[in-house]
């Protein structure tokens, strides 16, 4: 019962933002940008586990992720903008955004940071 809470909580969210963003683009946007993944994840795990570190850990492998995560919402908007098919343009960026995490990683790990 509590995973299914979570499951009908979190579609909720991403189900109303997709909705939002059919008549105000900018407002759903602010919303997506928002950690609400991250926070809801945070809270389901700290409920589960009550445990501080694994919060701690989570979060900082978050922060890390961030940052090649950016190459996807770079990606999408220039292959949509140069003509390709929406889902060509999304497989195009999801690997693009992969090989960005390969990278990001390799580049990382020269300075001691393990993500």
């Amino acid at each position: 019962m509590h995973f299914l809470i979570k499951v009908v909580i979190t579609a909720f969210i991403v189900a109303g933002v997709s909705e939002l963003a059919k008549r105000f683009t900018l407002f759903a946007a602010i919303i997506a940008s928002l950690p609400l993944t991250a926070t809801l994840a945070m809270i389901w795990l700290y409920r589960d586990t009550h445990d501080s570190q694994k919060i701690i850990d989570f979060s900082w492998s978050i922060f890390w992720a961030v940052i090649p995560s950016q190459f996807f919402f770079i990606a999408l908007p220039f292959l949509l903008k140069s003509g390709m098919k929406f889902p060509a343009a999304m497989t195009a960026s999801i690997f693009i955004m992969f090989a960005a995490y390969l990278a990001y990683v390799a580049f990382m790990r020269q300075f001691g940071i393990k993500i």
